[in-house]
């Protein structure tokens, strides 16, 4: 259930991003959307905590987020964006990365701060789509990039 001000925004909680997305802690890189229009794109955040497990390595004594994680943490915005747009809540339907491309990293993320997603579609169609992603701590750009999924069944 949404609250009005959740269905005012276009926003949602973790309730129905565990609905959208198969994954889970520790793999789960989206704790809030912020907004999401169906037909353009989405808004989501990821609270970026001192204890996430990939700080004990990355690096000791000057914890930075992986850029990898950032584009992860894109992607599976991108994925609650084709999951919704697409109607396929529900479905048990995943979103595959199949290509990466043009990544930029701009800015380190440290732990502390509320990491921006912002994903629109490049192009959409049924089984394929591709996206574009900017990930920023307030106006800072931290990571852009393009990449393609696709829509799939789980392996079974």
């Amino acid at each position: 259930m949404t609250s009005d001000s959740e269905a005012e925004t276009g926003g949602f909680g973790i309730a129905r991003i565990l609905e959208a997305l198969p994954h889970r802690f520790p793999m789960l890189l989206v704790d809030r959307v912020l907004a999401l229009d169906p037909e353009q794109g989405i808004r989501a955040v990821k609270a970026v905590s001192f204890n996430e497990a990939f700080f004990q390595g990355h690096f000791p004594g000057r914890p930075i987020m992986p850029g990898v994680l950032q584009i992860e943490a894109l992607a599976q915005a991108a994925g609650i964006l084709a999951v919704e747009s697409l109607q396929l809540s529900g479905t048990g339907k995943l979103v595959y990365f199949m290509a990466i491309e043009n990544a930029k990293f701009r800015s380190p993320v440290e732990p502390g701060c509320l990491l921006d997603l912002a994903c629109t579609f490049v192009q959409r169609r049924p089984r394929v789509c591709k996206f574009a992603g900017r990930a920023s701590i307030g106006e800072q750009v931290t990571c852009e990039v393009q990449f393609t999924a696709m829509i799939a069944d789980p392996p079974g």
